[in-house]
């Protein structure tokens, strides 16, 4: 399993947050048993750089039976529980009040992870006091699927965005079962192929973005080129999207991340690439249309298998590379060695 250390650069890339020194200091000085503590670290220190910015107010929806009238007066459910000889009605009105979606996922994260066993005691003890730290106005949201759907579809900073990403991993990798069940548990995502595989794919894509500037770095839709008898027959061709398109005026680089354990895989006691992969990206290759004078290649790139591999090939008229980064050297060196791919 790739290092905590090399793990925290991941989700920084991913979530487009930049290393902080001190969770770095403390990674490195491996601190911490398992993932569950770092995300927990991260949480912290989250809550506590949005307290000193100060939670942003915006308004709020209330509705409460209320002698004295404000806002807007609900007749229905008044007449209905019969509030007016009461000198009571029932108002609608809005109100500004920290009490917003974001805030109250992160009172209900808190307090979940507050009284996970899986934690130690102190750091349980850091999250139930930041949990406190919160406005008493905002009350604690039980994280779901639904809740992560709805904050998506909201336009957040930089900032909030990394703590919906935060709370989010949390609650797909700790809170497998609502919280009041107390069957809270982990699992060490490390070892899921499939959440690794976006992770990876999105640190990569990102700090391309981030540390260079010789290309423009994106996700493309390649149409096919492709004729059908009926255009409609065309609309069932599958979608291909790449991972990241890198694109200057002189060179193209299509790059597949393909987190796998190993490039390599036996067929009849020989090792072999792995066939989907490289047809897939031929694919991408066939039907692209460079600009004129841009050359075209491609990259498929794996986190290091036990023996490192650098392949290069001509597929059709393009370059191709099957090429592995070493997860587990020092983060300076993977920077490097991702520069070192695409230079």
């Amino acid at each position: 399993m790739i290092p905590l250390a090399t793990l925290y650069y991941l989700l920084c890339y991913a979530w487009q947050r930049l290393p902080e020194p001190a969770v770095l200091r403390a990674t490195e000085a491996t601190p911490f048993a398992r993932p569950l503590e770092l995300l927990a670290e991260l949480l912290l220190r989250a809550t506590s750089q949005l307290l000193r910015r100060g939670l942003p107010l915006a308004y709020a929806e209330n509705e409460y039976a209320m002698s004295e009238l404000r806002g807007r007066v609900e007749l229905t459910p008044t007449l209905a529980r019969g509030l007016l000889p009461q000198g009571r009605a029932v108002c609608r009105y809005d109100e500004l009040s920290p009490d917003q979606p974001l805030h109250r996922l992160l009172a209900g994260t808190l307090s979940a992870l507050g009284a996970h066993p899986a934690l130690p005691l102190a750091t349980r003890r850091a999250l139930s006091q930041a949990r406190r730290r919160l406005p008493a106005a905002v009350r604690d949201q039980v994280p779901t699927a639904a809740v992560f759907a709805a904050l998506r579809r909201q336009r957040l900073t930089s900032a909030e965005q990394f703590l919906r990403h935060l709370c989010e991993l949390i609650y797909a990798t700790a809170l497998p079962a609502p919280v009041a069940q107390g069957r809270g548990r982990f699992a060490d995502f490390r070892r899921d192929e499939r959440r690794m595989a976006q992770l990876f794919e999105q640190a990569v894509r990102n700090f391309y973005r981030r540390e260079q500037r010789q290309y423009r770095v994106f996700t493309e839709t390649i149409a096919w080129q492709a004729a059908a008898e009926r255009p409609a027959d065309l609309a069932l061709l599958p979608t291909m999207l790449t991972d990241t398109t890198l694109d200057s005026p002189t060179r193209k680089i299509i790059l597949d991340t393909k987190y796998y354990a190993a490039a390599l895989r036996p067929r009849y006691d020989q090792p072999r690439l792995i066939a989907p992969h490289l047809y897939q990206l031929f694919a991408y290759l066939q039907n692209q249309r460079p600009s004129p004078g841009q050359a075209l290649e491609g990259i498929l790139l794996y986190p290091a298998a036990p023996a490192g591999a650098d392949l290069r090939y001509t597929l059709g008229p393009h370059p191709v590379r099957v090429v592995t980064l070493d997860l587990h050297q020092p983060w300076p060196g993977i920077a490097a060695d991702l520069l070192a791919l695409v230079s």
